[in-house]
């Protein structure tokens, strides 16, 4: 992993004081957990339909699950969530970056969420202004410690 920060991939992997490693049972998102709206872009259904649970269990609100970048602009044109948790590899025709750089211009949060993180991928990544990359596989204590602190950090601007 040379070149990719440490410190980012860290904060984003570790689960929160107190929770068990390999275990969400002991974490529970802040109050604004009830009021969060994601949309979860993922191509692979086993995966989706795992982070979508996750999600709903923690307490938050899951306005869709879409595999594709144009699905993903199409659910938020017509309900506009608080973060979009994207992968980078996606069915269609626009991938995971190009759909968060668009999102981006719509002030829409994303979360990269993908196996394909090398520097390329992140320099190219960077454009969309993601809120965290979280590095498959992942654990669902270190998924939603990645939501929360998404939607606790302020986009950086344009």
């Amino acid at each position: 992993m040379m070149g990719l920060d440490t410190a980012m991939i860290w904060s984003m992997t570790v689960p929160p004081p107190g929770a068990a490693p390999d275990s969400d049972a002991s974490f529970r998102p802040g109050p604004s957990a009830d009021r969060a709206r994601i949309l979860v872009v993922e191509d692979n259904y086993f995966v989706a339909l795992n982070v979508e649970s996750a999600l709903l269990d923690a307490g938050y609100e899951v306005i869709g699950v879409v595999d594709s970048g144009e699905e993903a602009l199409q659910s938020v044109a017509e309900a506009a969530p608080d973060l979009v948790l994207m992968d980078i590899r996606l069915a269609g025709e626009l991938d995971g970056i190009d759909t968060a750089i668009a999102l981006r211009r719509m002030n829409i949060a994303s979360l990269f969420a993908s196996a394909h993180c090398d520097d390329a991928i992140r320099a190219r990544g960077a454009a969309a202004d993601p809120r965290g990359w979280l590095v498959k596989p992942f654990t669902d204590a270190q998924m939603l410690t990645a939501v929360r602190q998404a939607l606790e950090t302020p986009q950086t601007g344009h």
